[in-house]
């Protein structure tokens, strides 16, 4: 009998919970499809959830950070703090925006950036913003890089693209920098059935200007009154969608972290690296290990059936396009980027899937110690 298939994502298990006709219907019967009453329900309820004042929905998350950077101000000579592991989507937005990427090491327990890293990167540097990514579901030190950038007079950008839902200290991500980015692929935790995206931020103004950013730079209609601005709008068949989906983010994200910390317990005592956490402060977006024989341990798993990914491969100042870039040393990153490894991890994933999964990555451990 053929080994099933166990997927790395599974759209119909994660959405089949929802019935979203209804939702459908409501955008279908109003006719109006671009920036109205769907799209401010669904801000008015993401940010009420995230505890800040102000949602402002955009087209994609990476508009998010670029349009966050915009709305702080942040354009060409100015230089960002980031770390280089999280796929390059910041350091494009940055780009973007012509400004200068200078990046952190990351925290080898964690993944993520490194307050003390950043600390000496803004004496070093005098950065007008750090980008914090909450990489895989786990929240960074957000409050200590908030007190760190504060201190220093720099912007906080919190990339969420990966943690909504995420508490830490009592602070749920978004809710602690100065603007926080939200990606809604339909991979991550609350995810649209295309693309989507938002900013949260406390400030009224901070929010106006994205708002206008997003459509052309307007202040009025066909009045064109910022720079920079762009068609960045989330439309009403997604928000419709999201608004549906939010209600059960919560217990989502918790489904997620039963599947790791079943994981974590069938792998302790592998030669595996595991999350560093699987509490409220990590939604498990993705469930990560790490081990030296990283390529090895995936072709044995994909002969059994199993999907895995690489978050990421390549860091940011070893991309191609990244030649000439500057940068300090940084040897945790690039030991992260050859070493780590997706495991399956979804709502809706089967109990006979999570054990296949773990039946296969045993395998492989227990075949390398009979040698």
């Amino acid at each position: 009998m053929a080994v099933a298939s166990v997927p790395l994502f599974d759209a119909s298990a994660v959405n089949s919970c929802f019935d979203l006709e209804p939702a459908v219907r409501r955008v279908l019967q109003r006719h109006w499809y671009v920036l109205g009453e769907e799209v401010r329900r669904f801000e008015q309820d993401f940010a009420a959830y995230c505890g800040v004042p102000h949602c402002v929905a955009l087209a994609n998350g990476t508009d998010a950070i670029e349009l966050a950077l915009r709305g702080l101000g942040i354009g060409p000579g100015d230089t960002v703090v980031l770390a280089a592991n999280a796929g390059y989507y910041g350091s494009t937005a940055v780009a973007l925006v012509g400004a200068r990427p200078v990046y952190a090491d990351i925290d080898p327990a964690t993944l993520n950036i490194d307050v003390a890293a950043v600390e000496s990167l803004i004496q070093a540097h005098r950065p007008k913003a750090v980008i914090a990514t909450h990489l895989y579901g786990l929240m960074a030190d957000v409050q200590a890089l908030a007190q760190v950038a504060r201190k220093s007079g720099v912007f906080l950008v919190e990339d969420c693209a990966q943690s909504h839902g995420a508490r830490r200290n009592g602070a749920i991500a978004g809710s602690v920098g100065d603007i926080a980015c939200f990606s809604f692929y339909p991979t991550k935790n609350l995810g649209a059935l295309g693309d989507g995206g938002a900013i949260v931020c406390k400030d009224e103004r901070l929010a106006s200007t994205v708002r206008s950013l997003r459509q052309y730079g307007w202040g009025q209609k066909y009045h064109n009154d910022l720079a920079g601005g762009r068609n960045s709008r989330l439309d009403e068949m997604q928000a419709a969608m999201l608004s549906e989906k939010l209600p059960q983010l919560d217990r989502q994200n918790q489904q997620r972290r039963d599947i790791a910390a079943r994981y974590c317990e069938a792998f302790a005592g592998l030669p595996l690296v595991l999350p560093a956490s699987v509490g409220h402060d990590y939604v498990a977006h993705l469930f990560v290990v790490r081990t030296p024989s990283r390529d090895a341990l995936r072709e044995h798993l994909r002969t059994r059936g199993i999907a895995t990914d690489v978050h990421y491969p390549v860091p940011d100042h070893k991309q191609a396009v990244a030649a000439g870039v500057k940068h300090a040393e940084l040897p945790h990153t690039e030991r992260a980027c050859r070493e780590v490894l997706t495991l399956p991890c979804y709502p809706g994933m089967q109990d006979g899937q999570v054990q296949q999964v773990i039946d296969g990555v045993r395998s492989w451990f227990d075949a390398q110690a009979s040698r």
